[in-house]
């Protein structure tokens, strides 16, 4: 068993294991909204369990995608910060670095998802949401973009991660919004806001780039509702 300690993230505490992040969520039942909480246990595979891994499981430990940095990216916080509806122990939370508090996206003035969410750019799109050939599956859009071009808040926020630690997507960020949203805007030239920046919607946060596992200039954006990736064009329109 693992005691969390302040500022302890689920990343963190995996990787320091050689344990996947998702394994230890599920192993330990984690749910939404995932905020470890100082002094809850979390179950681990034994050092024995640890030491039969081979190098090519312990190293995946480390490869972390959009999905990890949502669920497994927030410190863990004090009793006395828990909000008042008590979550299951063990939930998960804060960034890979260092980290305060849990993020809270500001609540939205409308209602539903109609006219919550606006494009970050005006390109057309260059790879659509949904299957592609080969096996492989876009979780967003990708849209064209001007080297340089500002990329823009699509909803009211809060950054949740900003950085390149997410192989294949180049200067990334994510944003989380209320209702259990999250929105991801990759291959950036240059990231112009930081973790816990609350931004609003519009807002440049960042200037369009090729950077990632990309060769001209565009912008990879997800929409995802309760980790789920959606196709924004069915939530936005316009396109």
């Amino acid at each position: 068993m693992h005691t969390v300690k302040s500022g302890e993230t689920g990343i963190a505490i995996a990787r320091a294991y050689g344990v996947e992040w998702r394994k230890l969520a599920d192993a330990n039942h984690l749910s939404p909204p995932y905020l470890l909480q100082v002094g809850d246990k979390l179950m681990l595979p034994s050092a024995t369990e640890v030491a039969t891994m081979s190098v090519e499981a312990r190293a995946r430990a480390f490869d972390l995608d959009i999905d990890d940095i949502i669920t497994g990216g927030d410190a863990a916080i004090a009793t006395r910060q828990r909000p008042r509806a008590r979550q299951p122990v063990g939930t998960a939370a804060a960034t890979v670095g260092a980290a305060t508090s849990p993020l809270s996206a500001p609540s939205f003035r409308t209602s539903g998802t109609a006219g919550q969410f606006v494009w970050p750019v005006t390109g057309r799109i260059l790879s659509s949401f949904g299957a592609k050939p080969g096996g492989r599956f876009n979780d967003g859009v990708n849209l064209k973009a001007s080297a340089g071009a500002p990329v823009r808040a699509a909803a009211d926020g809060v950054v949740a991660y900003a950085g390149e630690g997410i192989p294949g997507f180049g200067n990334l960020v994510l944003i989380k919004h209320a209702g259990g949203y999250v929105t991801a805007y990759g291959h950036n030239q240059a990231l112009l806001v930081a973790r816990g920046k609350q931004v609003k919607r519009g807002e440049i946060i960042a200037r369009a780039g090729a950077t990632g596992a990309v060769t001209e200039p565009q912008v990879h954006f997800e929409l995802r509702h309760d980790r789920v990736p959606v196709d924004p064009t069915r939530v936005i329109g316009g396109r």
